[in-house]
């Protein structure tokens, strides 16, 4: 068994390298231009957010009120926000795969009907999570989901977002602070509002547990109450069963008290505290241990969470490569370079190159400056840069990363990093065959046999990132 802190390491290890590779700063740049002239639809594809929803068709079918809401929330839906905050799965911190999260709740449509209209953003299943993308759509009902190719249509009870719009919300992003499960006050720290022996220790594992009365409370009034029993799920294996009391002023907040810790069973039926509240937001964690620098953050995240710090827009790429580098070769330093959009040993003329090219082709031994340039092609230093971009979906970011290293004009030979670019288009094709309905599911079938052992993640439903 792991201990504590060794948790909370790995954890916080995760979210430094979600925080680098999964919402690039190209992505925030271009997401925002779109969204402050009023372009929601070009934010979302900025964002790589597909849309499945029609607003003139909602007009028809639900009304007009009902379309005008939901055009107000696009129009302040950040995109790149929403990717920031949705939940993640160990160990490479990608989208939790086959998830429906609720956005936001209209209400029923009409009289007739028993549950309300959701606004709701999907991730595709594990076997077709190329791109990282999102979907959004709309869930008017269990009869939603009869024409949905969606693995898990019905939003998720614990996954859901439409009780934090400050995680999508443009308008309501500097809620963050408040609502991120720090201490807001001493007091907040001499008297929590969960008095029971295990609260300290709950609060150095990463949950929000001065947040968990007051979010308790915003679920039950959700749900038509006041009071009760509330389930929190602090793992697999582990809940929590807490009683809400009401506070019975406006100036005292709710309390909470720990119940118990029962099976996952005996609470089926209970409301289930949302994923978002019960833990920290990983952000705070990460610039309370100084494991990041504002600057790294989401500009929205950044003016939550440090109000005080200077804005500076969204977070500068890391520098690509150096193209220019220095091989021992032959007992002297030798340079490689970028020559046409090729990397080039800089130091040899184009003939002895070309006789040592010629040399290789008759099984010979290359000039250590040729060496080091094949490797770069098949195998380079930032290989597992690359990966990582890839696996994000950041496809145009390591393509840049492999042309700063290697030219636009370079040929990939047979090695890892071809390998690497293949599987990625490949995956792209089997996501588009998903959305176009065209495939069925992935396990068993030929769109998974050639993906690499290390896309294949086993229950990734209970590999989360918290």
């Amino acid at each position: 068994m792991h201990s504590p802190a060794a948790n909370a390491e790995s954890r916080l290890s995760l979210w430094r390298h979600v925080r680098e590779y999964a919402v690039p700063p190209s992505m925030i740049e271009a997401a925002t231009a779109r969204r402050h002239v009023g372009d929601w639809a070009g934010a979302c594809a900025a964002a790589r957010v597909d849309v499945d929803l029609d607003l003139r068709d909602v007009m028809r079918r639900h009304g007009r009120d009902l379309a005008a809401r939901i055009r107000a929330d696009l129009r302040h839906l950040a995109p790149d926000l929403l990717r920031w905050h949705m939940p993640r799965i160990a160990p490479d911190g990608l989208l939790r795969p086959g998830l429906t999260v609720s956005l936001a709740r209209y209400g029923p449509a009409h009289h007739d009907d028993a549950e309300p209209v959701h606004l709701v953003a999907r991730t595709p299943p594990a076997w077709a999570d190329a791109g990282q993308r999102i979907s959004l759509a709309l869930w008017v009902g269990s009869r939603a989901g009869r024409d949905c190719s969606h693995p898990h249509p019905r939003p998720d009870r614990r996954f859901r977002l439409d009780l934090h719009r400050h995680l999508w919300d443009a308008r309501r992003a500097d809620e963050l602070r408040i609502r991120s499960g720090a201490p807001q006050t001493t007091s907040d720290i001499a008297r929590p509002t969960c008095p029971d022996p295990t609260w300290d220790a709950l609060r150095r594992g990463g949950y929000a547990v001065h947040r968990w009365a007051a979010e308790a409370a915003l679920l039950l009034r959700s749900e038509g109450g006041t009071s009760g029993a509330v389930t929190l799920r602090l793992g697999p294996r582990r809940r929590l069963l807490v009683d809400v009391a009401p506070s019975g002023t406006d100036l005292r907040p709710p309390t909470v008290r720990i119940v118990g810790a029962p099976r996952a069973g005996r609470v089926a039926g209970l409301p289930v505290l949302p994923h978002a509240a019960t833990w920290m937001t990983p952000d705070l964690e990460l610039l309370q241990l100084g494991l990041i620098e504002v600057d790294r953050l989401h500009p929205l995240v950044a003016a939550a969470l440090a109000p005080d710090h200077p804005s500076a827009g969204a977070a500068a790429s890391p520098e690509p490569a150096a193209a220019t580098r220095l091989v021992a070769c032959r007992g002297a330093w030798h340079r490689i370079g970028l020559v046409n959009g090729v990397l080039t040993p800089l130091d040899h003329d184009p003939a002895e190159v070309r006789r040592e090219e010629l040399l290789v082709a008759l099984t010979g031994t290359p000039l250590p400056c040729l060496q080091v340039i094949d490797e770069a092609h098949r195998r380079p230093e930032s290989l597992p840069d690359i990966r990582a971009r890839l696996d994000h979906g950041d496809t145009a970011g390591a393509l840049a990363a492999v042309e700063a290293l290697l030219g636009p004009d370079a040929l990939l030979p047979d090695g890892k990093l071809r390998q690497e670019l293949d599987s990625a288009a490949l995956r792209r094709i089997t996501y588009g065959l998903f959305r176009a309905g065209l495939t069925e599911r992935g396990p068993g079938t030929c769109a998974r046999d050639w993906q690499p052992k290390r896309a294949r993640r086993s229950h990734p439903r209970h590999a989360i990132a918290r």
